[in-house]
C-alpha cells in the first residue's frame, strides 16, 4: 500500500509541473499538488 502512495504523490507532483509549466490551469493544478502532498504526509505517517 505504501508504494501505491507514493506512486500516485509521484504522479500527481509530476502532473503539477507539467500543468504549470505547460497548462494554465489555475485551481486544478494546485489541487494536484495539495492531493501529492497529502499523499505523501499519509504515507510517512503510515510507514511510523
Amino acid at each position: 500500500m505504501r508504494s501505491i502512495l507514493y506512486l500516485v504523490a509521484v504522479f500527481l507532483v509530476i502532473g503539477w509541473l507539467l500543468g504549470f509549466f505547460v497548462y494554465s490551469a489555475g485551481q486544478l493544478i494546485l489541487i494536484l499538488l495539495v492531493i501529492a502532498v497529502i499523499s505523501l504526509i499519509l504515507g510517512l505517517i503510515r510507514r511510523a
